[in-house]
């Protein structure tokens, strides 16, 4: 980490303020010979922590190239736990990349996507759990998926992890220590003092893995199909949901032949809503390669809203529909109640199993039920964000997932009556994979694959 680097810290294109940053041992003799501040201040000296008001200059055309601020913030105190410059220019494409040109030519390095991140990390302002969660903040798509990549970074996850890691240690060093010092009298763990204590540290583990798949949820969004035959109100149910006129809604069916898709939030839930095409038997090329596609999306889906025309009523095309979705979660959505199906009693006898709620998607009559069903739906009544902390990064309940492995095994082995010194070397693995999460136990080429992620400028 000897070079210093540098790189924009904000989105490229034009805004009201655009940040350059640079990070390292040589950040402030940068800034000193770019920056001119107001009033001669001398702003390198003394203590960092402050804001400087001046203009960049180019040093060699004495050209000034924009009116900023400088913000100085000394090691270890600093986001990277090295010496920062953020310089806070105008917003537009132009200045930024002027400014970071010079920053470049006076011997900083451009930045590789992460690195400011990968920095606070490996100087030890940030585990690796708590690093990760600045994408989670970043991409937040609802106030609940904030809260908990907020409350990730404060660092909840990598406590419990690390209270758990304790506990692992407490069993692994009672071990060997009786393996070691047999001369000594010291107090032997029983098997089954063992068995106990590795079963309380499972159920921990276990509860972690459980949050997993609603944590996912929280922070990828619920990939949430709009499926049926043609002209069954799909479209209308999209822009009902949006609140806005999305989709394109007419009486001819298949209108509807491309994908539509949007993000919103329901309790909190991120739903990322597709329209798809009306499912049914055509001829016509565009139509058949968008039935193709809502085919595919009904693989990928975590749920499927499967829509009815009540007056219609139950068809041969709606059969071969349910046979598609068959191992998916479905909500069973009888739309154009406002027309007074008798039909509505008939359909709704078949189906026992799954949930079945009526709409109006044209007078948006029913969402709120809709909106109960899918949280009801997706939470299951089990986890939900009062269980914190929350997993919510794939790698983590990977490392959650190892962890369980071992611990099984070696509660296996206890019963068996499997020897000491075996048993401690899967509970070392077992505290080694929990450490994957927080970072004490990766390999230097698994923080790079993870950093790279990240965007460039964090």
């Amino acid at each position: 980490m000897e070079n210093t680097i540098t790189a924009i810290a904000t989105p490229l294109g034009e805004g009201s303020i655009g940040i350059v940053r640079i990070s390292g041992n040589q950040a402030i003799a940068v800034g000193q010979k770019i920056f001119k501040a107001k009033y001669n201040h001398q702003w390198a000296q003394g203590a960092g922590f402050k804001l400087v008001y001046g203009h960049i200059i180019n040093p060699q055309t004495k050209e000034i190239i924009d009116e900023v601020l400088l913000s100085l913030m000394r090691r270890p105190k600093s986001f990277t736990g090295e010496d920062i410059i953020e310089i806070n220019c105008h917003g537009g494409l132009l200045p930024l990349r002027k400014i970071l040109e010079l920053t470049l030519n006076q011997g900083a390095v451009l930045a590789e996507p992460g690195e400011f991140s990968k920095r606070a990390f490996l100087n030890g302002r940030l585990d690796l759990a708590q690093a990760e969660s600045i994408i989670d903040i970043i991409k937040s798509k609802t106030d609940t998926g904030l809260k908990i990549a907020t409350a990730q970074l404060q660092g909840n996850l990598s406590a419990k992890i690390r209270d758990i890691q304790n506990d692992i240690a407490g069993l692994l060093a009672q071990i060997e220590a009786n393996l070691d010092f047999p001369e000594h009298d010291l107090a032997e763990i029983s098997s089954q003092q063992l068995a106990g204590k590795l079963k309380a540290i499972l159920s921990e583990i276990n509860e972690l893995i459980t949050g997993a798949e609603i944590g996912k949820i929280y922070r990828d969004g619920l990939r949430t199909v709009i499926i049926g035959r043609p002209n069954v109100g799909k479209s209308s149910l999209l822009n009902a949901l949006l609140k806005e006129d999305r989709a394109i809604v007419t009486e001819v069916p298949g209108t509807t032949r491309d994908v539509i898709t949007e993000i919103i939030n329901r309790g909190g839930i991120p739903l990322k809503i597709t329209d798809t095409a009306g499912l049914r038997k055509t001829e016509n090329i565009v139509e058949k390669m968008g039935v193709e596609r809502t085919k595919e999306l009904i693989k990928q889906a975590d749920l499927i809203l499967f829509v009815l025309d009540v007056v219609t009523g139950w068809t041969k095309e709606d059969l071969e529909i349910m046979k598609l979705i068959k191992n998916t979660k479905v909500i069973l959505i009888l739309n154009k109640i406002d027309l007074h199906s008798d039909k509505i009693k008939a359909i709704k006898s078949k189906f026992t199993n799954i949930p079945v709620l009526e709409i109006s998607a044209l007078h948006r009559k029913g969402l709120g039920d809709l909106e109960q069903q899918i949280t009801a739906l997706v939470l299951g009544g089990q986890v939900g964000i009062s269980a914190e902390p929350l997993i919510t990064n794939i790698r983590h309940k990977q490392a959650l997932e190892k962890t369980k492995k071992h611990l099984e095994t070696i509660i296996k082995d206890n019963e068996n009556k499997i020897p000491e010194d075996l048993l401690a070397i899967d509970i070392k693995d077992s505290w080694e994979s929990l450490g994957e999460i927080t970072g004490t136990t990766v390999s230097e080429d698994l923080i790079d694959r993870i950093f790279k992620d990240f965007c460039i400028g964090k």
